[in-house]
């Protein structure tokens, strides 16, 4: 392939970050017309179309292999200025990382606290479902996720972190009106909270639990929010999957009772993230590791407990 002029590349990345040719030639303070010349000289180059031209713009999958590695010389362009000393080297590096929902509510945020205060770091945290966060990454708009997907995605390094366990939980005064019988034939009609309709834990559970294609009931609660889903668990409202983490003290002080104790739903996380020899990337990762090694479960689990539902 020809060579990428740096210039060509930016127009792209200003183009999807402003959304429209127009907000891009504002920002990078040309006209309308050289940026769409830029955006085409440079699809000639690579013989791809790389923008959708809807409102706002859209890349493509080619084009997001670019923005991708626009994103990713602008970082090291931030650390080689930061190295040299150059002007504007003070000003805090953005890093921008994709994270579940439950890690952001639970162990998180206390690990980027162990990120060291130099270099200056400001972080931009995305939140999204761990099955989706790995696509942030690859359409660029991150540089690193917490994700459960395994395979690295291109030009990505990946690290294990462990595992968040989920217990099927539920009041004792829900189970006794909705769950009184065998657990397989009671919790699949019994009212159940999710997170969004892209959240498949309950359904996932319901499955294995009853080793079939049936998920959990169509009577169920959206609540977008792991607070808010914790709390309309606990409020009665529906049974769900709650993380380990954040439930302990509602199952501990008898507020939640695990349905199935001895059948836990272990999510494994991984750590993704650009491979850029980058001193806040390194940093941060450093800082994620660690935490998520003292808050999270070791290793995934490869088989089931032993059943204890009738």
């Amino acid at each position: 392939m020809t060579d990428l002029p740096l210039d060509l590349v930016r127009t792209l990345l200003a183009v999807v970050d402003e959304g429209t040719f127009d907000a891009a030639a504002t920002a990078l303070h040309v006209t309308p017309s050289a940026v769409s010349q830029r955006v085409k000289a440079l699809e000639q180059r690579t013989g791809r179309v790389l923008l959708l031209r809807t409102k706002p713009v859209r890349p493509t999958e080619s084009g997001e292999i670019v923005v991708r590695f626009a994103r990713q010389l602008a970082r090291l362009e931030q650390d080689t200025r930061s190295e040299l000393g150059m002007s504007g080297a003070g000003e805090p590096t953005r890093v921008a990382i994709a994270v579940n929902a439950d890690s952001l509510a639970t162990w998180f945020l206390p690990a980027l606290t162990r990120v060291p205060a130099e270099p200056p770091l400001r972080f931009e945290l995305h939140r999204e479902d761990e099955t989706r966060t790995a696509e942030l990454l690859r359409e660029g708009l991150v540089m690193a996720a917490v994700t459960s997907s395994p395979d690295p995605v291109p030009g990505c390094s990946m690290r294990a972190l462990g595992t968040m366990r989920y217990t099927a939980a539920a009041t004792p005064d829900f189970a006794a009106r909705h769950l009184d019988g065998p657990l397989r034939q009671t919790l699949p009609d019994a009212p159940v909270v999710t997170f969004d309709r892209a959240d498949d834990l309950q359904d996932a559970f319901v499955r294995r639990l009853r080793r079939g294609a049936r998920g959990a009931s169509t009577v169920r609660h959206a609540v977008p929010t792991s607070e808010g889903f914790l709390g309309a668990v606990a409020a009665g409202l529906g049974w769900g999957m709650v993380p380990e983490l954040h439930a302990g003290e509602l199952l501990r002080t008898g507020r939640l009772v695990p349905l199935a104790p001895r059948r836990p739903l272990d999510v494994p996380l991984y750590w993704q993230q650009w491979k850029l020899d980058s001193p806040a990337l390194a940093a941060v990762a450093d800082a994620v590791t660690e935490a998520a090694a003292a808050a999270l479960r070791p290793g995934p689990r490869h088989r089931d407990d032993p059943d204890d539902v009738a």
